[in-house]
């Protein structure tokens, strides 16, 4: 027998691996649940303030579009919900300026005005005709649900 043909012979062979191996995945998954579990509470932003109830059908906003919220407090203070200083309280102009710089990079955003419950109407006026100065022509308002009895 020739030497080649011996270690031919000698030689084990390995048939390919069908099995997945699962635990690298599952610990990925793990993490990556903890992670979205720490981030969630953080994804709600804005100002906490109390809005009108009303009766009516709820309005999703198309999933295409950005959503700004723009809201107003009691006291008549303005808050962008944009970035890290959501909750700094700015002037009318102010807010007309950051969304007039927004939609010129967004022009498809949707603007909605979130106004307390007791701020005046007057302000909320003020509001929408800033947004409007901005380049704004389509505002939305928010109000919570009315609770019916029986429902």
């Amino acid at each position: 027998m020739s030497p080649i043909r011996a270690a031919a012979k000698g030689r084990i062979r390995r048939r390919p691996m069908a099995e997945i191996n699962m635990v690298p995945f599952i610990d990925i998954m793990m993490v990556l649940l903890v992670a979205f579990m720490i981030t969630t509470p953080m994804m709600s932003q804005g100002v906490k303030v109390e809005l009108p109830k009303t009766i009516s059908e709820h309005i999703a906003p198309p999933d295409s579009d950005e959503v700004l919220v723009v809201s107003i407090k009691a006291d008549g203070s303005y808050y962008l919900d944009l970035g890290a200083n959501h909750d700094k309280a700015l002037d009318l102009s102010s807010v007309q300026e950051k969304v007039s710089k927004l939609v010129s990079v967004r022009p498809n955003i949707q603007v909605l005005i979130q106004g307390d419950t007791h701020v005046s109407y007057g302000v909320v006026v003020q509001l929408m005709a800033g947004l409007q100065n901005a380049g704004i022509d389509n505002v939305g308002l928010v109000t919570d649900p009315v609770a019916l009895d029986g429902q």
